[in-house]
Parts: C-alpha cells; sequence; structure tokens
C-alpha cells in the first residue's frame, strides 16, 4: 500500500505539472502534426498504396513525437533540481520509475488517439474503423517503446548531447517491439484474422514484459550512477 501511494503521488505530481503547463503534450501534438502533412504532400499516391504504407507511417510519426516527449521526461526536473529531491526521498526507486514510465505513457497514449482522426483525414485510410482491434496495438507498442525509452531518458539527462544521444541510445533497441507493432497494424488495416499475426503480437508482448521487468530492475543503478 505504501508503494502504490507513492506511486499515485508520483503520477499525480507529473500529471498535474502538465495540464499547468501543457508543454510536452502540444510540443507532440504539433510535431506529429507537422509529420503528417510532410506525408500527405510526399506521398501522393492512390488509396491502395496509402493503405499499405501507413502502419510504417503510423509508427513513424508515434516514434518521432514519441522521443520528443522522452527527450523532456527528465530534463524540466533535472534543470529545476527536482529530480535529486525526489531521489533522496526513501521511495523505491522501482517507484519512481513506475511513475515516470506511467505518466509518459498516458501522454503519448493521449497524442496517439488524437492524431489518428489525422491520419485518417490526410491519408485517406478509415483507422477510426479498425479501432476497436487497432488500440490494443497500440497501448502494446506504446508500452514497450516507452518502457525503454523512459530508462533511457534517465540515462541521456546526464549527459550533455542529450537530445542526440535518446534516439541513438533507444532506436535500436525498440526495433524488434516497431517491426512487430507494424506488422499486426498492417494486418489489422487488411482485416486479416487474429492467426495471421499472432506471432508479431506474441512477440510484441514478450518485449513488453521483458524490457518492462528489466528496466524496472535496473532503474535504481542507473540513476545512482
Amino acid at each position: 500500500m505504501r508503494h502504490l501511494s507513492h506511486l499515485s503521488t508520483l503520477l499525480w505530481k507529473d500529471l498535474l505539472i502538465e495540464v499547468k503547463s501543457r508543454e510536452t503534450i502540444i510540443s507532440m501534438f504539433l510535431f506529429s502534426l507537422l509529420v503528417i502533412l510532410i506525408f500527405n504532400f510526399a506521398f501522393a499516391a492512390d488509396a491502395a498504396t496509402l493503405k499499405k504504407l501507413s502502419p510504417g507511417l503510423i509508427w513513424i510519426t508515434f516514434l518521432f513525437f514519441g522521443v520528443l516527449g522522452l527527450n523532456r521526461s527528465f530534463t524540466l526536473e533535472k534543470e529545476n533540481g527536482s529530480l535529486q529531491g525526489t531521489l533522496l526521498t526513501p521511495v523505491d526507486r522501482g517507484v519512481i520509475y513506475l511513475g515516470k514510465f506511467l505518466s509518459n505513457l498516458i501522454f503519448v497514449l493521449f497524442v496517439e488517439i488524437i492524431t489518428l482522426p489525422l491520419f485518417t483525414l490526410f491519408l485517406n485510410v478509415n483507422l477510426l474503423q479498425h479501432f476497436g482491434d487497432l488500440w490494443i496495438i497500440l497501448v502494446l507498442g506504446s508500452i514497450g517503446f516507452i518502457s525503454v525509452g523512459t530508462l533511457f531518458s534517465a540515462i541521456a539527462v546526464n549527459t550533455k548531447l542529450r537530445e542526440v544521444m535518446l534516439p541513438i541510445l533507444l532506436y535500436p533497441v525498440i526495433t524488434p517491439a516497431f517491426i512487430a507493432a507494424v506488422k499486426c497494424t498492417s494486418a489489422i488495416l487488411r482485416e486479416r484474422p487474429v492467426e495471421s499475426y499472432s506471432n508479431w503480437l506474441s512477440i510484441l508482448i514478450l518485449y513488453d514484459v521483458v524490457f518492462l521487468v528489466t528496466s524496472f530492475l535496473i532503474f535504481e543503478f542507473v540513476v545512482e550512477e
């Protein structure tokens, strides 16, 4: 119960800061809007071609604005000195990681949901029609992406080139989850049965479990160093 109380306090703190500033969500949304507009003009293809390309375009967009949000995850607290204050409190380091992971996940999922209609509008691919199956892949793909990204964000925040360091560390590690998410999304948009992409779905779930647990366990060593 004590850990749950600490977790809810840390999560509420991050949500309250974002509600007051709106810096992270607005910057992620504007960036995703810009990427979608560029895709719209870059890929002047027919509807069938866009439907084939859209899974990759969707996850590339999510990846870009997700890194933007992760870069700000620890930066504000580092600049204000509150990160050191949080680490000095008698709160388990794993709970601090889970609090930051959950707040990052909520921000990314919120922007993903409000971005999907823009893909439907600009790329002429009706994603909302498949939202019932698609949201599961969005959640699983985002968990894998954010679990690793939150850990690497804590590492990168102590480096001089943190904006460059985070993508360099993150992109190679999340490639399996990214490929699995694209494959699952593509199968859903083509209205294939679950059996046709169950292997990719298993890889995505396994990736989430392994990297979420691993990041939770080693977060203490990362922040102590």
